[in-house]
């Protein structure tokens, strides 16, 4: 008989150096929180703003140095996968959150304040909430909530687990849905956005863990490979596995922003402040990604045939849906929306077409998805860095009519955002192009050439609303009462534009080095 109180139980282990990143923003955000309480007001956008980009950059560089030193290993117990795909991610995850730490800190555009309420938690246009105007208050604790929000999208990424997966999902969310609600200006229409986020991404969590149930009930893990492994035995209800996909997948293709689960997306990007959405469009896209391929490749690649039929259906309905919608959109956030449910569906194309091999698992599409996501991201931050700066006198212009001869007011944005609407369009000579010749060229290599066909034609339809911009920009005469001013940003605003431009048309010009270093990172570990 064994002796349970003599039986040595081995201690957990954590790869402390291959799990710092994740530590280091799990530690900045806790710290930025006790913050509040002891730095002075006048004192705390500076230093939370500081140490933010301080804790990201940290972040960054270890990253950095594990993805030059590590070999690929699961971590903390197998609970994650340190791979080259969750390097690829993390990185671009990092980056676009050091822009998103520059926009949320940019107060010149607004007057001296933020972009974010002075009291979020008072009723909109109350006694209490204009005093709080009257004293120039603001809500610096953004800050935190968007570092928390990066480790969890990190954790998401990177999962092996599919426990963690949720828990992930709900540990970035959170933070999102109240950052969605602190708009200063269009207080009700900003909370509005959020109450429907906040309720849409919570019935969708709760399917994903339904389904989550239903493939535990399965194959009785909750790892990716144990998963896989009971799909290859054959072992199990086909329907407890069918079931636990479908519902699954709801939860991932709601945070990708893809039809039929892209409700939330117009109101909340139009409601949220301008740096958020930014932050918002690109990095909650990218972490949802990088675990919908991590799942479908590495749990349940024996029904690919199933899920590639299921998501190829989804990725022509969004890419229909987001590029016709836009079309009739007035205003440039909801415009905006509309073209990132599109672009959602042309990330999907490229999920589709991927072809895995080897013993791991190596998917040929990773690093044309991550270069896409990366030229989708630098023209997104680019362009509501120039929201931000487009105003009137109640606050930001987002009406068309606003942007009305800008390019002879303001030739220099204009000319950024006509590059990044080109971009976006996918036009040649810019990383848009690239982003969509290396997406469609995984799908036909992957056999879905007719889907290839499909997403070219639509992005003939999707350019007609980017140009419209364009051309309200350069070819239409202003309107006196409705006409937006460019205000100067910060040098922090500055550097986000000037960055975003750069990489918009240098991987435009020479993407093959980057493309080439993201390719010999495609596989993995199980």
């Amino acid at each position: 008989m064994i002796n349970l109180l003599e039986t040595p139980i081995p201690a957990p282990s954590l790869e402390w150096m291959l799990l710092a990143p994740l530590f280091i923003l799990l530690g900045v955000g806790s710290l930025g929180i006790l913050l509040e309480g002891f730095v002075p007001r006048h004192l705390r956008h500076t230093v939370q703003a500081g140490l933010a980009a301080i804790g990201i950059l940290a972040a960054l560089g270890v990253t950095v140095l594990n993805w030059i030193q590590e070999t690929p290993s699961l971590a903390a117990m197998g609970l994650l996968a340190i791979d080259g795909p969750a390097y690829v991610f993390w990185s671009l995850l990092l980056v676009v959150g050091l822009a998103g730490v520059a926009l949320f800190a940019e107060r010149r555009v607004g007057g001296g304040v933020s972009s974010f309420a002075s009291s979020a938690a008072t009723v909109p246009g109350s006694p209490l909430e204009r005093e709080a105007d009257r004293l120039r208050r603001e809500h610096t604790e953004v800050f935190p909530l968007l570092v928390f929000a990066l480790f969890g999208m990190m954790l998401f990424a990177s999962t092996n687990n599919l426990l963690v997966l949720f828990v992930a999902v709900e540990i970035f969310s959170l933070p999102l849905y109240l950052l969605t609600g602190m708009a200063r200006r269009r207080r009700l229409l900003s909370q509005e956005g959020a109450l429907k986020y906040f309720l849409l991404g919570s019935v969708a969590s709760a399917i994903m863990l339904y389904g989550i149930a239903l493939l535990y009930g399965y194959s009785g893990s909750l790892r990716l490979a144990g998963v896989a492994d009971a799909i290859g035995a054959g072992a199990g209800s086909e329907w407890l596995l069918l079931g636990g996909m479908l519902l699954t997948s709801v939860g991932l293709l709601f945070k990708i922003g893809a039809v039929p689960f892209h409700a939330w997306t117009p109101d909340a990007y139009m409601g949220a402040p301008s740096p958020v959405t930014g932050f918002m469009a690109i990095a909650t896209k990218t972490a949802a990604v990088a675990a919908l391929l991590r799942v479908y490749y590495v749990a349940m690649g024996g029904l690919a045939w199933d899920w590639q039929l299921l998501f190829s259906v989804v990725a022509v309905v969004t890419m229909l849906v987001g590029a016709t919608a836009a079309l009739a959109q007035t205003d440039i956030k909801r415009l905006l929306a509309y073209s990132s449910i599109a672009h959602a569906g042309f990330i999907l194309v490229g999920v589709v077409g991927a072809v895995q091999a080897g013993e791991n698992v190596s998917v040929a599409s990773v690093a044309s998805v991550a270069f896409y996501l990366l030229t989708y991201g630098v023209a997104t931050l680019g362009a509501f860095a120039i929201v931000m700066m487009v105003r009137r006198a109640g606050g930001e212009a987002n009406g068309l009519e606003s942007w009305r001869g800008l390019g002879r007011r303001s030739p220099f944005i204009a000319v950024l955002m006509t590059l990044f609407m080109l971009s976006f369009a996918g036009i040649p000579l810019t990383a848009g192009f690239v982003g969509k010749l290396a997406v469609f060229a995984s799908a036909w290599e992957g056999g879905y050439g007719w889907l290839v066909l499909v997403a070219v034609v639509m992005s003939v339809i999707a350019a007609f609303f980017y140009l419209k911009v364009v051309v309200a920009m350069w070819f239409q005469e202003a309107d006196e009462e409705t006409v937006g001013v460019v205000e100067s940003p910060s040098i922090a605003t500055w550097v986000v534009l000037a960055i975003s431009a750069a990489a918009t048309l240098v991987l435009g010009l020479v993407p093959g080095g980057l493309l080439d270093l993201i390719a010999g990172a495609s596989q993995f570990i199980r």
